[in-house]
């Protein structure tokens, strides 16, 4: 896709004012959906079934079928609320929300609109030089996902030049919260962090509270990004549009970066901006126009007349609040203490979006620098060459194993990014990898002994050179060593032998 003219970033900064809002869409890990028993495909239990198989007549909009509230979807949504600085409200109810919906059968959302469940809230974000910035909150609200739209034939997998569109109910039902900031202003040329921060926290947030699993890259969680421009000082809100369905943090920063641009451009040409949704598009780094924006009115919301309010007790909601986890400013204090990592170590980490993996990886049993080490360093590196998050290419225990191995000496460091090589291509575990590749570090001390022998013969100039207390000579045998072995041996043990047998001979 061609890009639009674009302002230079630093430029548009300089020359208008930037107001930022996010609508973050998290699914909730419960075992059903949110108005019937159908299995909830947002758990990893129930992840990548076949189409339309988890669903009732609910979910498939059937006549005479009628919803029934999920109360673990409701208990989630409170401590999400909680966890968010946001009052709960003592009544709230669901309202319908119409619009033309191909994967929701009945063709109307259930959702809050007037009453949410939560509302008026704060939390605090970092940025990457330790700056933080308080984002209001102005309510996070229950609903129901849609279904998921298969476009077939065309190049680009939408829907302009499909030929025609295959229906996954599967997803619709699936219990939602979703968290809507107050307008975000002063941002500047920060926007586009602000935004990935702010991503980052509310992922966190989930992730601690164990609401959500928090895959971007499984959509449960997805990010709408609201941008809008207005000249520099002039106080007024510019029109603003939605780019849709950002799902990773790094495309939330990229979106904001180029819709901000791409605005400048439209402004200072004298033109007007639409207000609309909009689509990010991952490959070309571009947004493209969806559908004009709708305002509140066009929904036509009702309250939902086949559900009662939702009015949870003081008691739940206290119950709840006691068990909240640390609020993320005072974890990421806790854990950089408890870890002993400097500040620009740990914010490497943050900024990577890596805290909540690291963290299980230390609680999987791996050291924290080890940890650290290999979230941001390897595992980022392929993440970064194949456009991935790098949460998608392993699991934190499986990182935690693969560490265990090198410290066990059962692996080299060079070893076992071969064996996290073949993790990522789905090849099993880090010890199957081992074990079906022929990774593991030679240990037979006979065998080494053989090489280092032959390497030996092979080089008398270095034998003389190593008796003649030139220790340093030892790195050619070392190397000849390492190189017959297939780099299947530990270079420290082979030098230890290398001194060994030089002495002796």
């Amino acid at each position: 896709m061609a890009r639009a003219d674009l302002m230079d970033f630093d430029e548009a900064c300089q020359r208008f004012d930037i107001a930022l809002g996010f609508e973050v869409h998290v699914e909730l890990s419960t075992r059903t959906k949110m108005f019937s028993d159908a299995p909830n495909p947002a758990s990893s239990e129930f992840h990548g079934a076949e189409p339309n198989t988890l669903v009732t007549p609910v979910c498939l909009g059937l006549p005479g079928s009628l919803p029934v509230v999920n109360e673990q979807a409701i208990e989630h949504a409170i401590s999400l609320g909680l966890a968010l600085g946001c009052s709960i409200a003592p009544s709230s109810r669901f309202a319908r929300k119409n619009y033309f919906y191909p994967d929701l059968a009945k063709n109307y959302q259930i959702s809050q609109y007037d009453e949410p469940i939560a509302f008026d809230g704060s939390i605090e974000i970092e940025l990457e030089d330790g700056r933080t910035v308080a984002i209001g909150i102005e309510r996070a609200h229950m609903e129901e996902d849609a279904g998921k739209l298969t476009h077939v034939g065309g190049a680009t997998g939408r829907i302009q030049g499909a030929e025609y569109s295959l229906v996954d109910y599967n997803r619709a039902g699936v219990p939602l919260v979703e968290i809507v900031t107050r307008v975000i202003l002063g941002t500047g040329a920060d926007a586009p962090a602000v935004g990935r921060a702010y991503v980052s926290t509310i992922r966190d947030i989930a992730l601690a509270l164990g609401v959500s699993e928090g895959r971007m890259e499984r959509g449960n969680l997805r990010c709408d990004a609201n941008v809008s421009l207005s000249p520099k000082g002039s106080g007024v809100l510019g029109t603003r549009t939605e780019t849709k369905n950002v799902n990773s943090m790094r495309s939330v920063e990229r979106a904001i970066r180029y819709e901000i641009q791409r605005q400048a451009a439209i402004l200072d040409a004298g033109g007007a901006i639409v207000q609309e949704t909009r689509h990010w598009h991952e490959d070309t780094g571009t947004t493209s126009p969806g559908r004009p924006k709708s305002d509140a009115d066009d929904y036509r919301y009702f309250p939902e007349p086949d559900l009662l309010p939702v009015q949870p007790s003081a008691v739940l909601v206290e119950r709840l609040r006691a068990a909240l986890p640390e609020p993320p400013a005072a974890r990421r204090r806790r854990l950089r203490e408890t870890w002993g990592f400097t500040d620009l170590e740990f914010r490497d980490v943050v900024n990577a979006g890596l805290l909540v993996e690291v963290e299980r990886t230390v609680a999987a049993g791996a050291a924290p620098a080890q940890a650290r080490k290999w979230w941001t360093g390897e595992i980022s590196r392929i993440a970064n060459a194949s456009d991935r998050e790098p949460a998608e290419l392993i699991d934190p225990a499986a990182v935690a194993e693969l560490v265990g191995l090198v410290e066990s000496g059962a692996l080299t460091d060079r070893l076992a990014r071969e064996a996290l090589d073949g993790v990522v291509a789905g090849e099993g575990s880090p010890a199957e990898v081992v074990e079906r590749r022929g990774l593991a570090v030679v240990s037979d001390d006979g065998a080494l002994v053989a090489a280092i022998d032959e390497a030996l013969a092979a080089q008398p100039d270095v034998l003389e050179k190593i008796r003649d207390g030139k220790v340093q000579a030892a790195g050619a045998v070392i190397g000849a060593v390492m190189k017959a072995m297939q780099g299947k041996a530990d270079a420290a043990r082979v030098r230890e032998l290398v001194l060994e047998r030089a002495g002796s001979a």
